[in-house]
């Protein structure tokens, strides 16, 4: 007998089959609002996402990748709806890791395949979040699962935290300012494990010098940072397709 089976039997012995159905309904209905108010507070951020169809924004980039030489460099993001994202530096090249893995938050909530669950809620940097746990309803999907930290005021997702079958687990960070009536942060921080770092097409390690052979393995079990200061945005103004291929 299930564990399941058990509590109903155990119910059913210690209550009146009419309380008994009052309990059951009780907690069917305490579940089914917690899920609603997680799906409803998703849908409202969602769709201050959704007023941008697109955009074009300039910033640099700071990498922290301790067996890689990455100086500060200026990066172009590109952004079309649904899921089209691009970053890339001087010279055209992408930098971060393939295999689905975005800095940008209209990807991660662009579909409604998921279901959403209600976490509690949590600080993140001295603000008050409600957080979200998204389950793709998808078994192929490339993410397992997203835990967004959502700030109700303001309907900005502070922190998110995704777990990919292809490239680990990363962690989003990020700071709003002018642009958060459009959902899109100046600042965003991305943390990953090393180990899992899987180059894009093009790009090559230039381990430092210092590092030894011999050492890299080690090296690469450690934390990864890249950080994006964005200084412009051009909203809702037509990406060409081209840019994403």
């Amino acid at each position: 007998m299930h564990v399941s089976e058990h509590i109903i039997v155990l119910l059913c012995n210690s209550y009146p089959m009419k309380k008994l159905f009052l309990i059951l309904f009780t907690i069917h209905h305490s579940l089914f609002t917690i899920a609603q108010d997680a799906n409803t507070l998703i849908n409202k951020v969602k769709a201050k996402l959704d007023k941008v169809n697109d955009y074009t924004a300039t910033g640099v980039l700071k990498t922290d990748i301790v067996f890689i030489k990455a100086p500060v460099s200026n990066v172009k993001v590109y952004y079309k709806k649904p899921d089209h994202f691009r970053l890339v530096k001087n010279g055209g090249v992408s930098v971060l890791p393939k295999g689905g893995i975005s800095v940008n938050m209209n990807n991660v909530i662009s579909t409604n395949n998921f279901t959403a669950l209600d976490a509690g809620e949590a600080v993140v940097n001295n603000i008050k979040t409600k957080v979200v746990r998204l389950l793709p309803n998808d078994d192929t999907s490339n993410i397992v699962l997203s835990t967004l930290y959502i700030d109700e005021a303001d309907l900005l997702i502070r922190k998110a935290t995704t777990t990919t079958r292809e490239n680990g687990t990363y962690e989003l960070m990020m700071t709003y300012g002018k642009y958060a009536d459009y959902g899109l942060p100046d600042k965003v921080q991305f943390s990953f494990n090393a180990k899992d770092y899987k180059l894009p097409k093009g790009v090559t390690l230039d381990f430092d010098e210092t590092t030894k052979p011999s050492e890299t393995n080690q090296l690469k079990n450690k934390k990864g940072k890249v950080e994006i200061t964005y200084s412009s945005y051009a909203i809702n103004k037509g990406v060409d397709d081209a840019v994403f291929k």
